[in-house]
């Protein structure tokens, strides 16, 4: 068994028109503890410096670090991740995926490792962790919200607790994720990948310590669960119906690979999938023990299933 020190990860960034913090987050990569790491960077179409960026830091790690720079799908954020996930070329090893403006605390890699191999190496296994909420300027707006109840498939149907800026698998969770592909549709990478660790009986590990700061900005694709503003945002999405079609999205996709999954989670999804919405899917959401973190949004939850909003 290799030390710790010598486990290789790949670190999966996706960018887009990032070149404003992308020295940044590149630098905090530089600065990892752990040093046994090499870069796989799939752009998206940047229009600005992005690639030029990437490219000089590339010469600047070489024969350090390999850098491998792919073409994004052009498809969003989920299906650029996924994409690179299942990459016909991507090693088989610990994976870490990496947003292009936040960064990382220097022990973030070692302690993602660390953790890890708490699980069996033969159980897929999903890692997070906390952050730092910034501003653009990285002044601090407060920490994440650590959970309230352990991650678990019931909870991942409702909701995302593996914030994908923080995210890292194990050789057998990417394994899994590479056997069940790019789904079509899915809104969320990290969501889809803390509903597949978890419904195929894998591990959910999410570590209560800070490992980087979590940019807040203009560009974030929904940002920190923070504040009335959040709050609102949500509470919109709910109502009009776009949270449904989310959920609606990720019962399809889970579908499509119900062979990877644990049987009793098998048979849940395959009910929700093919319950009309209303009491009959209420119902059916409630026998299957759905839940979200906090008690009054799971009561949220279950009155919009039975207004026939999910």
């Amino acid at each position: 068994m290799l030390p710790q020190s010598e486990i290789p990860v790949a670190i999966l960034l996706c960018t887009y028109n990032g070149a404003e913090h992308l020295d940044e987050q590149l630098a905090s990569f530089e600065a990892q503890t752990h040093k046994c790491w090499q870069l796989w960077a799939s752009d998206d179409g940047s229009q600005d410096a992005t690639v030029e960026i990437l490219q000089r830091w590339k010469m600047r790690w070489k024969g350090h670090h390999e850098v491998r720079l792919i073409k994004g799908s052009g498809k969003g954020a989920a299906s650029n991740f996924l994409s690179l996930l299942t990459h016909a070329d991507l090693p088989q090893c610990h994976v870490v995926l990496s947003d292009q403006d936040d960064v990382w605390h220097t022990e973030k890699l070692a302690r993602a490792l660390e953790y890890m191999a708490t699980a069996p190496a033969d159980q897929p296994t999903l890692y997070g962790a906390q952050s730092t909420h910034t501003d653009a300027n990285l002044s601090s707006m407060g920490p994440s919200i650590p959970l309230r109840r352990p991650p678990s498939f019931a909870n991942a149907l409702t909701q995302n607790v593996v914030s994908g800026h923080s995210a890292a698998l194990n050789v057998t969770g990417l394994a899994l994720v590479r056997r069940a592909g790019v789904p079509a549709n899915v809104p969320f990478h990290d969501w889809w990948l803390y509903q597949l660790v978890s419904g195929a009986g894998g591990t959910v590990l999410v570590d209560d310590h800070t490992v980087l700061c979590y940019r807040q900005h203009e560009q974030n694709l929904l940002g920190a669960h923070r504040g009335f503003a959040a709050l609102y945002q949500r509470l919109r999405l709910v109502f009009d119906g776009t949270y449904g079609r989310w959920i609606d999205s990720n019962l399809a996709a889970l579908v499509e690979v119900s062979g990877e999954l644990d049987p009793s989670y098998r048979e849940t999804v395959q009910k929700l999938a093919r319950t009309r919405r209303g009491v009959f899917r209420f119902l059916t959401m409630l026998r299957a023990g759905l839940h979200r973190q906090r008690v009054s949004n799971t009561c949220l939850f279950y009155l919009a299933a039975m207004l026939g909003r999910i």
